[in-house]
């Protein structure tokens, strides 16, 4: 069994580029590792994943560079193709933004009944950019897809269990351990004939077929535009001065829209309505 933890508790995990090279470098060992059937991964210190370094993200922007989302395995990790092996992750705290992508990257999900996930990137104009627009469709299906992504809202456990973007939902402080349990009971099986189904789901289902899945994540990193890398400027320094940003990272939350005087009234006469 292979465990790969990722670091920087303060930033809620969020990975830069020499974390991502490490992440890949550690899941690529254990592709190699002919004792290692099926691997975890999870993230300490209370939050799985914050997508990329907002720090790493405002120095690329102001001078201008794609060079993370050029990376050839990816901005946050190994995004940009299969994994050889399955990979469960335990999701706790945060998992937004390049965060998410990197559990859409993992065959099985678990996730804590208090964990968050949604792509927050969407409020500093950062493009998905590690496999999140092909995985995300094909998990929960267009409509809830461009959901998610257009509003870039928070996606609490209940709902994510329901559309099919994870796979259990588990009590607070306990994703790492129900993602062992997850694990093992997966790697007792005869894996030759395991392998060779996994494999013939992400060959044929859905967005997964080998042609389809390079070609769109292909145009998902060669679409990004000079307007795209002035948004995230202007982004990353709204985020960085921002006054409403809170300790839980309440920025990101939905404002709620104001009801006009006629919809109230019109919401009363079908209230009385129902109770006649």
């Amino acid at each position: 069994m292979n465990f790969d933890l990722i670091y920087g508790e303060e930033q809620r995990n969020s990975i830069d580029g020499k974390t991502a090279e490490q992440l890949a470098e550690a899941i690529n060992q254990f592709e190699a590792d002919d004792t290692s059937p099926v691997g975890v991964l999870y993230g300490v210190g209370g939050s799985f994943c914050a997508g990329y370094d907002v720090n790493e993200l405002e120095a690329e922007a102001q001078r201008g560079s794609l060079n993370f989302l050029l990376r050839h395995e990816g901005s946050v990790g190994p995004t940009r193709r299969h994994l050889r092996k399955p990979i469960v992750c335990g999701i706790n705290g945060f998992c937004v933004a390049g965060g998410l992508e990197l559990a859409l990257l993992c065959d099985l999900r678990v996730m804590e009944d208090t964990a968050v996930m949604g792509f927050f990137n969407r409020r500093l104009g950062v493009p998905l950019s590690d496999g999140g627009t092909v995985r995300l469709a094909a998990a929960v299906g267009y409509s809830n897809a461009v959901d998610i992504i257009e509003t870039g809202r928070r996606v609490y456990a209940r709902e994510a269990l329901r559309i099919g973007l994870v796979n259990r939902v588990v009590a607070t402080g306990t994703a790492l351990g129900q993602a062992v349990n997850l694990a093992f009971s997966i790697a007792k099986f005869p894996m030759a004939s395991l392998m060779h189904d996994r494999n013939a789901v992400l060959d044929n289902a859905n967005f997964y077929n080998r042609q389809g899945f390079n070609a769109s994540i292909h145009n998902e990193i060669m679409n990004v535009t000079s307007a795209m890398v002035t948004e995230m400027q202007d982004g990353v320094k709204r985020f960085k001065i921002s006054d409403i940003k809170g300790p839980k990272t309440d920025a990101w939350q939905i404002k709620q829209k104001s009801i006009p005087d006629w919809e109230k009234a019109e919401i009363e006469i079908e209230q009385s309505n129902k109770k006649i």
